[in-house]
């Protein structure tokens, strides 16, 4: 290769802008916060409490431009990434993926067809876990919350601090804490 074409290279590379988290085999974003586990709740939840973080559940799909944005521009923020690690058990799940997932009742299902069980249809989602789920009680119907979309730094962080806060316990609606926390900041 010619010295011009590796300088053009290189300077095509610092050009664009960081992806943020590397895709994996299966085309999703793989962080370092997220967790590799056996994708059975009762379990992850087990052992995010056992750390003393709270779970999170978080959707995507491969080629999801939302995902992609979120991966890039949203979680790699040094607040949001600090709570990510710092607080969050984080399961990904991957919207048309095969992978079983047992949900807390004990259904073994792929994760595509969990998706159809919980209602999810839209990536991202992030759905936020209790310390404890009420027996035969599904992921989706434990959720303290549920998040579908890609939101912008200020929303995120809010979403992941008002889950801590458990701001779903108050009277303060999350979109008045939004509102709150940004004009704070």
């Amino acid at each position: 290769m010619k010295l011009t074409s590796l300088l053009a290279a290189g300077l095509m590379a610092l050009a664009v802008p960081a992806m943020g988290a590397e895709l994996g085999d299966d085309g999703l974003h793989k962080a370092d916060w997220m967790r590799n586990t056996f994708k059975d709740m009762a379990e992850d939840l087990a052992e995010a409490n056992a750390e003393g973080k709270r779970m999170m559940i978080i959707w995507e799909q491969r080629g999801c431009i939302y995902c992609s944005k979120m991966h890039a521009e949203v979680f790699p923020d040094p607040r949001i990434d600090a709570l990510l690690k710092d607080q969050y058990f984080v399961v990904q799940m991957n919207l048309f993926g095969d992978v079983e997932v047992t949900d807390f009742d004990g259904t073994t299902l792929s994760e595509k067809a969990m998706a159809q069980r919980w209602g999810v249809f839209f990536t991202p989602t992030m759905m936020f876990m209790p310390e404890e789920v009420p027996e035969g009680k599904t992921a989706a119907q434990a959720a303290v919350a549920t998040m579908p979309g890609a939101f912008g730094k200020g929303t995120t962080r809010s979403l992941l601090q008002w889950v801590l806060e458990k701001g779903y316990e108050g009277d303060e609606h999350f979109q008045k804490y939004v509102a709150r926390t940004l004009a704070e900041d």
